[in-house]
């Protein structure tokens, strides 16, 4: 993982073996679905197929970031200071410590990814700033997240707390248990905590084999759940208006007009608060 240095920060270093660009990766394919360059060939191969048969995941794939920056302003507002967001992806900005900051300045933010070339960003991207930090870490380890230095260093688990797993869980197959990844992560979480969750669904258009078959051969297969199977993820958790719902819905811009006109996207996303 790398020596722990100032400001919440990990020396990251990778040789060329440990970064594998032979097969594609799912950070590495939502970033061109964002239009970012961060990615490589096998990457866009395997991105242009599913974009063949199923254009509008451009579409669901930038609803899902305009969610995740709604949700944290959520969040911030209703008080919470400190966020770990698994999952983070190629940094894309606004990152999750701009938008929380630009509402409260002292957030303090750990990513985790595991993918070492998120790592690679991260120093210019994501913790050129105190009170950030970057941690190499797997959402199907979580108690190793948890325990991970940079976590213990920025974030003080006897105050709320916003988790975010957005367009995570949907890489994590029932055997790998799901909701027992959930209660891991926020079996300790004050009162006051939040918890954020976007995931893919095939309610609206149903299942798509090339996706299917594109994610199997890449680092993480695709687990697609209905509604009443992702809503279990927020037992125990209070779910703020509007509930869990097609992300497009969750607390609109207003100014991005009637999110029920916009096409078959296919990810739910939801907000819970603890007590």
């Amino acid at each position: 993982m790398g020596a722990l240095r100032g400001n919440g920060v990990t020396d990251l270093r990778f040789s060329a073996e440990e970064i594998d660009t032979s097969r594609p990766h799912p950070a590495r394919m939502y970033d061109y679905y964002l239009g970012g360059r961060d990615n490589y060939e096998t990457d866009r191969e395997a991105a242009e197929r599913i974009i063949a048969v199923s254009p509008d995941i451009v579409d669901s794939a930038r609803a899902n970031r305009d969610f995740m920056a709604r949700a944290v302003r959520a969040v911030v507002a209703d008080g919470a200071r400190q966020i770990i967001d698994i999952g983070t992806g190629i940094p894309t900005s606004p990152n999750t410590h701009e938008v929380a900051r630009g509402i409260a300045p002292d957030t303090r933010v750990v990513y985790v990814d595991n993918d070492p070339i998120v790592a690679a960003h991260a120093d210019a991207k994501l913790t050129g700033t105190p009170g950030t930090g970057f941690v190499v870490g797997d959402v199907r380890t979580p108690e190793k997240i948890l325990a991970e230095p940079v976590v213990r260093e920025l974030i003080d688990f006897s105050r709320p707390v916003a988790l975010l797993l957005v367009a995570v869980l949907h890489f994590v197959t029932d055997e790998e248990d799901p909701a027992g990844i959930v209660a891991a992560l926020t079996r300790s979480a004050a009162p006051g905590s939040h918890l954020v969750i976007s995931h893919g669904t095939a309610d609206f258009h149903g299942r798509n084999q090339v996706a299917d078959e594109v994610y199997r051969k890449s680092t993480a297969r695709l687990s697609l759940r209905r509604h009443e199977e992702i809503r279990p993820f927020f037992d125990g958790w209070d779910l703020l208006e509007p509930g869990l719902v097609r992300v497009p819905g969750w607390r609109p811009d207003p100014a991005a007009g009637d999110p029920e006109r916009r096409g078959p996207i296919g990810v739910y996303g939801g907000v819970g608060r603890k007590g």
